[in-house]
């Protein structure tokens, strides 16, 4: 029997007027998204729109994304955003630095060998969403830890449905954020995000939620005590500290 992702992607809609939303966000929504099954397994290729449509998400269509966090080398602190109030899919959120997917469209994000992909995408979208410009963000600098399977509604008619590659990069940027995407940025210790998650009136997305609330504040600590000779955070640092070769379902 054809798996629940596989037959939501043999019988996914997309019927929806995007003519009410954001003109930017709306074209953003034909790009065409991964479509994989549990284990993480291509098996096609559909719009954005018809990927967070949660009438599609009830029925099983999952995609291929990515979370990437940047670290600032030299006191490892973690630079987030907060969505713009234009994104059609959880506006107005602080999350982690760039969250977004390799696309069908680009022959080089669906390469699988070494993450490469997704690697690829995490570059080109922290340049389109932050404006950092791509020699800042060498795709071999990033390290993979691991993916994980979540479902997230958004409103009741949009939400999230991915395997998610969580990726750590420690790099000095050069951020000029693009205003359709992101309405702030800002650079926090443990301590302060912390304190930003327990502040009221913060929202936060809720893949960003899973992943701090699971892991990311270990691999932290674990990145400052493998500081280099010059007291430096370093991504790569990492490498080997998780198995990532399963899908962890959080689903």
């Amino acid at each position: 029997m054809a798996s629940p992702a596989i037959q939501a992607a043999q019988a996914a809609l997309a019927s929806i007027d995007l003519s009410n939303y954001d003109p930017e966000q709306s074209r953003l929504m034909d790009e065409r998204c991964i479509l994989v099954d549990e284990e993480d397994h291509p098996i096609g290729a559909m719009d954005k729109k018809t990927c967070h449509l949660m009438e599609n998400i009830n029925k099983g269509l999952l995609h291929r994304a990515f979370s990437a966090f940047v670290f600032r080398p030299s006191d490892g602190k973690l630079l987030l955003q907060q969505r713009a109030a234009e994104k059609i899919t959880f506006p107005n959120m602080w999350t982690n630095t760039c969250c977004s997917h390799p696309l069908d469209d680009f022959e080089d994000e669906k390469v699988e060998a070494n993450q490469l992909g997704v690697r690829i995408a995490a570059s080109r979208k922290l340049e389109h969403e932050l404006g950092i410009p791509r020699k800042q963000t060498p795709i071999d600098q990033f390290q993979y830890l691991t993916r994980i399977h979540y479902l997230a509604p958004s409103d009741g008619m949009w939400g999230e449905h991915e395997v998610d590659y969580i990726l750590f990069l420690t790099a000095d940027v050069t951020v000029t954020p693009n205003a359709n995407e992101i309405q702030d940025h800002k650079y926090v210790n443990q301590a302060e995000l912390k304190a930003m998650f327990e502040a009221p009136g913060n929202l936060f997305t809720p893949w960003f939620k899973l992943i701090a609330r699971d892991y990311l504040f270990g691999w932290w600590d674990e990145l400052h005590r493998r500081r280099d000779s010059n007291g430096r955070v370093v991504a790569k640092s990492l490498a080997g500290l998780v198995d990532g070769s399963k899908v962890v379902k959080m689903v």
